[in-house]
């Protein structure tokens, strides 16, 4: 895929990356995410993916904006307030780049509903929710599409890659985390975490660096402290553990 002058003015500086240049920005103009949940850590990882120049982005969620979300979801304004955040998220990301195409998607994530992430390269879990959460992961495994995981609660958040049997499944794992409905969430800090997700999601398009894979970031923001722990496959896990034979 050739780059238009535009968007090689665009992307000169992340093209000048080594290991980027223009032929991994094609590859990243080629590609197709999962989106799934438009609200803190979703619109600063849409933000930057549209940003970095994805070709496609499809925004799934099925709520509609509320006051409450106007600290940390910096794509929606007060006019926004009632209205679906898919449509508003998607209208907005093609104002910051034309040459992403944004798709909304007014619906929950479901086991029902695989088809969502068909013909896309990664899926980028911004869910606040386990029961959302676990059937992403069954359609990531379903697939065989890698998942950006992330989850943020105060100002504590954990981030991973997983790509099963290559990595642990996101249930080999997360019923050992605190996972809190409706946890206080400032705003910068939802943001900082969904921007590393958009950076796992571009680094693994491009096949530059190395992801999280098999690892769990693990993120203390009020001492400061960062963290990179092991993640192993839980062999009993009834998710994925039919893929390890």
């Amino acid at each position: 895929m050739a780059l238009s002058e535009e968007e090689l003015a665009r992307y000169a500086r992340q093209i000048s990356l080594p290991g980027w240049g223009e032929e991994g920005q094609s590859r990243v103009s080629e590609a197709r995410v999962l989106l799934a949940g438009a609200g803190g850590l979703g619109c600063a990882a849409a933000t930057y993916l549209a940003a970095a120049g994805v070709g496609e982005l499809v925004i799934c969620d099925a709520d509609r904006v509320e006051p409450s979300n106007l600290n940390r979801q910096t794509l929606y304004r007060d006019a926004d307030v009632g209205k679906e955040k898919a449509p508003v998220a998607a209208r907005r990301l093609s104002e910051i780049n034309p040459h992403v195409a944004a798709k909304p998607l007014v619906a929950r994530i479901d086991d029902g509903a695989p088809e969502l992430a068909a013909g896309c390269d990664v899926i980028v879990d911004c869910l606040d929710n386990l029961e959302g959460r676990f059937a992403l992961n069954r359609i990531a495994i379903a697939t065989g599409i890698p998942l950006v995981f992330a989850a943020v609660g105060g100002l504590t958040a954990y981030v991973s890659f997983l790509r099963p049997p290559e990595t642990p499944c996101l249930e080999c794992f997360l019923p050992h985390l605190k996972a809190p409905e409706a946890p206080p969430v400032p705003g910068f800090f939802a943001g900082t975490i969904g921007s590393i997700e958009a950076a796992e999601a571009v680094k693994h398009i491009l096949g530059v660096g190395e992801t999280l894979s098999g690892r769990l970031l693990v993120i203390d923001e009020a001492e400061p402290r960062f963290d990179v722990v092991r993640i192993d496959r839980n062999p009993a896990c009834h998710t994925c553990s039919s893929l390890h034979g």
